[in-house]
């Protein structure tokens, strides 16, 4: 199924992933309805950074991914919904676990109830590479168990769940795509690659991270945004889930190390213990095996680790204003 010319909905789409998932189904020719949470400054979140034509072509709808109602009325007349609307914050997932049920759980129900109302083609729920856990072999293929070693991570375990049992239960055709660690610009200070960058850039003498010895499968964000649209206009997909990493990995030291080097500044890098995370939460390895999504698409890992760290450097640098990096975004 080709998305030119399909209406689409994409929820969580002031997201990083989400706004550059837009921008490339605007690209393609697909009428874009583009969810974004509901807020008194009428704020579009990261849509806002996408250029004008790009912006005038969206359909834009303000609303609560947890208001059964307002979901129904925005996947109405849609052919395929990307679900994408989550809170993603693992530290503040220790401190709200509440929140994460009622945006990750709740939220996930509305859109496949609504999308089983409507009868949309195809529903693409998306999952992430923490709902395995530590890795028990690499690299990580679908089969393997899921482990909820943080709120968040088992929020997203029963999202996936609620996803594959209404396929199972009413023949909504779902798709579950599992990132791996996706980054790029708009990427805020909560993730590692932006917050070791924004530290370089303000100066710092020691770069303060949380552990330093998980690794980690980093996927630059286009390449991400292209899995989606892969997984959606496949039929081979349908019921299936599908990891989307680049198939690489590299620890939370070395990766400081290489953006040192790539920046060519010194500094010392140093774990902080108020960011690790407790003891038996955190994710020790994450690679992918990504061979069943290059089976059932034509989807490839595009951009190299460097090249995209380059990128990302490039847009931490351009908009200094956005990361307070002496502070510690949860």
């Amino acid at each position: 199924m080709s998305l030119a010319r399909e209406r689409v909905l994409v929820t969580g789409a002031g997201g990083f992933i989400g706004s550059h998932l837009c921008e490339l189904l605007v690209a393609r020719g697909a009428q874009v309805r583009a969810a974004v949470r509901y807020n008194s400054r009428n704020d579009w979140g990261h849509l806002a950074d996408v250029d004008h034509a790009t912006r005038d072509a969206l359909d834009v709808r303000p609303l609560d991914i947890a208001d059964p109602f307002a979901v129904a009325e925005a996947v109405k007349d849609c052919a395929v919904v990307f679900h994408l609307a989550a809170l993603i914050g693992i530290p503040y997932s220790y401190v709200a676990p509440a929140s994460y049920l009622e945006v990750n759980v709740r939220g996930t129900l509305n859109v496949l109830e609504a999308a089983r109302r409507w009868k949309v083609r195809r529903v693409v729920h998306t999952s992430t590479s923490e709902v395995y856990g530590t890795a028990r072999y690499t690299p990580i293929d679908e089969a393997h168990p899921l482990q909820g070693q943080s709120p968040y991570s088992a929020s997203k375990i029963a999202a996936d769940q609620l996803a594959e049992s209404y396929h199972r239960s009413f023949g909504l055709p779902v798709s579950i795509l599992r990132p791996f660690n996706a980054y790029g610009p708009r990427q805020s200070a909560r993730a590692v690659i932006p917050t070791i960058i924004a530290q370089v850039v303000q100066g710092a003498s020691e770069i303060r991270l949380g552990s330093l010895e998980p690794v980690r499968d980093f996927t630059y964000v286009t390449d991400t945004a292209r899995a989606f649209v892969a997984v959606a206009e496949s039929e081979k997909t349908i019921g299936v889930v599908c990891n989307a990493g680049h198939g690489k990995s590299i620890s939370m030291g070395e990766l400081a190390r290489k953006l040192l080097g790539l920046m060519k500044a010194e500094a010392k890098v140093e774990s902080d213990a108020g960011r690790v995370r407790p003891e038996h939460s955190e994710v020790f390895e994450l690679r992918a095996n990504n061979e069943r999504i290059q089976s059932l698409t034509s989807w490839r890992p595009e951009i190299g680790l460097e090249d995209g760290l380059g990128r990302a450097i490039e847009y931490v640098r351009a908009h200094p204003e956005r990361f307070r990096a002496s502070e510690y975004t949860i």
